[in-house]
């Protein structure tokens, strides 16, 4: 069984990996930005006798990441596996939003991937082995109008860990990307309304999409076990798309001419929302601002 250091782990995905991989016997170490506020993954791995130990990361710091990592390897000895799940996701237009925004999601979605997986490489390195996952997104490969700084970070992310396989891949060291579609986690909850100021106000569209899409209950279950597949060697692809909408959602855009792919942002909305309903998304009820 191998050495598992997961960041992100309060709610969703994370918390959803840190379980299933638990329950299967690795041994976890489960990070968040505060444990302090979020005991519930420390409740449930006391309650049912769980590998699971809570550590504090905040990814954005230099000095957290090492500190956790240093931590990890003073009780384990090793880390085998890294999943790199830390992330946030606002919405809004590249005019409106505030730049603030930008800086923070990078910091967090980008960088601080970077900064774990250069915290666990030394280690890897030397003894020859190693997986690194990071999930990633649908986003990273398709780019939606007023999700520019989500987009932006995961297809950094993308590109980053592809040139890592390629780098540390004669090492030893395995290295993959997850991509999932809409799952139903608290993110989506997360989702500020547009100003009714804006002068997007087409940008409702979109949380409408991913809240409708929620609808449909993709657990973060799902997700877990592609990690756990790929950090057993079970599944050995480089990307890896989850959930009912994210292989139909690359294929449709990848079907697309860029500039189809642009126009489709100016469709009429009942157009849109046809659209949407063949992808299995009931947007209608959503597209009210005090939803």
């Amino acid at each position: 069984m191998s050495v598992v250091l997961i960041t992100g782990c309060s709610t969703g995905l994370g918390f959803a990996t840190a379980e299933l991989m638990a329950r299967a016997g690795h041994t976890v170490y489960a990070t968040m930005r505060n444990p302090q506020r979020a005991p519930q993954l420390g409740q449930l791995a006391e309650q049912d006798n769980l590998p699971i130990t809570i550590l504090p990361m905040d990814v954005d710091s230099d000095e957290s990441v090492s500190t956790a990592v240093t931590e990890v390897l003073a009780q384990a000895g090793q880390i085998d596996v890294l999943v790199n799940n830390a992330g946030i996701g606002p919405l809004g237009p590249i005019e409106e939003a505030p730049f603030l925004d930008f800086q923070a999601i990078m910091e967090t979605n980008y960088f601080g991937v970077l900064r774990c997986i250069r915290a666990v490489l030394p280690g890897m390195r030397e003894r020859g082995a190693g997986c690194i996952i990071t999930i990633s997104s649908v986003a990273g490969k398709l780019y939606s109008p007023y999700h520019s700084a989500y987009c932006a970070s995961k297809a950094a992310v993308e590109a980053l860990c592809e040139c890592l396989a390629g780098e540390v891949g004669p090492l030893g060291i395995r290295v993959a990307v997850v991509e999932p579609g809409v799952i139903d986690t608290p993110i989506i909850d997360k989702f500020e309304e547009a100003s009714p100021n804006t002068n997007y106000p087409n940008q409702i569209r979109l949380s409408a999409y991913l809240r409708a899409s929620r609808d449909n209950h993709a657990p973060a279950s799902m997700v877990a076990e592609v990690v756990q597949a790929i950090a057993t060697g079970k599944q050995t692809t480089f990307r890896n798309p989850v959930g009912p909408d994210a292989a139909p959602l690359l294929g449709w855009r990848a079907s697309l001419a860029d500039e189809d792919w642009i126009a489709s942002a100016g469709l009429d909305e009942e157009t849109w929302i046809g659209g949407m309903a063949q992808l299995g998304a009931d947007v209608r009820p959503y597209l009210k601002a005090d939803v």
